[in-house]
């Protein structure tokens, strides 16, 4: 156990070993004082060890369990409660002390802080990855090159059938289908792309991220959203198998776009452009569709949510987002170019 002590704490980097040593005092004496009593026992969890319940925004679920079987599997006695939640009953937990911790794509709104403040709680959010939505279609579909103008008449409704997207192929009336209508992708859809308009009123939820999948795998008019992790992982089988089912369309936000302005959610195109980058590669762009992955805690001591926390943070938590095809909130992207012979 020592051991394993030993290798988490070096391969934190600084500011993450700073979080685990430097939490205020004055939070460590509340927690102290509060299962100091007869009727309280002793926490029992430390950094590397015990149990802990944690909510996940069930859009990254399938990145949040490669970070948790990682961890668990590096420190056999730490024992992560996992459950995987639409966005709005995840942020509920963690305002009703369920969890310690939360996995979201937003960090606290003022009303969220207020609560919070209430409690005389202070939480800690660190931003740990850049995710991207994914729109997908039937394979069958032409109309594979989308602008951002075209998604928001889809989704917001104005745009009912596919022959007024491009006018290659009747597919009939556009489907729109969302995982879940209180997850996160609904709501990045209704904030970012429709700047808080509604929904297009046919839209439904098909429940789950699988169903959906499956669900635009099997009708050809329907278009669908994801986040990036369930189809960006190509050395996952579950994966591959999603990719032979669906077609992932490539977007461009930019005004009278060439075939090379449309682009797919890849890590490259994730990633934050510096203005010393853009100087050097005029050519790239971002993603539209990008968000931001947040891990929030309200633990008020280290213990192994904080732990949990500092891995996600640390260099192996890093590069399993950078595995899985999201871009590491705390790596560089390195771009490739190649020369002609």
């Amino acid at each position: 156990m020592k051991m394993k002590r030993a290798n988490f704490w070096s391969s934190l980097p600084l500011p993450v070993r700073g979080l685990l040593v430097g939490l205020p005092c004055a939070l460590l004496t509340v927690a102290s004082c509060q299962n100091s009593g007869p009727d309280h026992e002793a926490p029992t969890d430390t950094p590397t060890s015990g149990t802990v319940a944690v909510s996940i925004d069930e859009t990254f679920a399938p990145i949040l369990e490669s970070q948790i079987d990682t961890f668990q599997k590096l420190y056999t006695n730490a024992h992560i409660k996992a459950t995987y939640q639409p966005e709005e009953k995840v942020m509920l937990d963690l305002l009703n002390d369920k969890v310690k911790v939360v996995v979201v794509s937003r960090p606290l709104n003022k009303d969220e802080e207020a609560e919070l403040k209430k409690q005389e709680m202070l939480p800690s959010t660190d931003k740990v990855a850049i995710d991207g939505l994914a729109i997908i279609l039937h394979p069958s579909n032409p109309d594979s090159l989308l602008t951002m103008t075209q998604l928001r008449d889809i989704f917001g409704g104005k745009t009912t059938e596919w022959s007024q997207v491009s006018g290659k192929k009747a597919l009939g009336a556009v489907n729109v289908v969302f995982d879940n209508n209180r997850s996160s992708t609904s709501r990045f859809m209704r904030d970012s792309l429709l700047r808080g308009a509604a929904l297009a009123p046919k839209a439904f939820a098909s429940e789950s991220n699988p169903a959906l999948l499956e669900y635009v795998a099997t009708h050809t008019n329907a278009i669908g959203v994801v986040g990036v992790n369930w189809i960006s992982d190509r050395d996952d089988p579950v994966v591959l198998k999603y990719l032979s089912k669906v077609h992932v369309a490539r977007i461009t936000a930019r005004p009278n776009p060439t075939p090379g302005d449309y682009i797919q959610p890849d890590q490259v195109y994730l990633a934050e452009k510096t203005p010393a980058i853009l100087a050097q590669y005029p050519q790239l762009q971002n993603y539209p569709l990008r968000r931001h992955l947040y891990v929030i805690s309200r633990e008020a001591r280290t213990g192994l949510g904080t732990g949990f926390r500092a891995f996600v943070v640390g260099k192996k938590g890093q590069l399993i987002f950078q595995k899985s095809g999201l871009m590491p909130a705390h790596m560089q992207a390195r771009i490739v170019t190649t020369t002609k012979q």
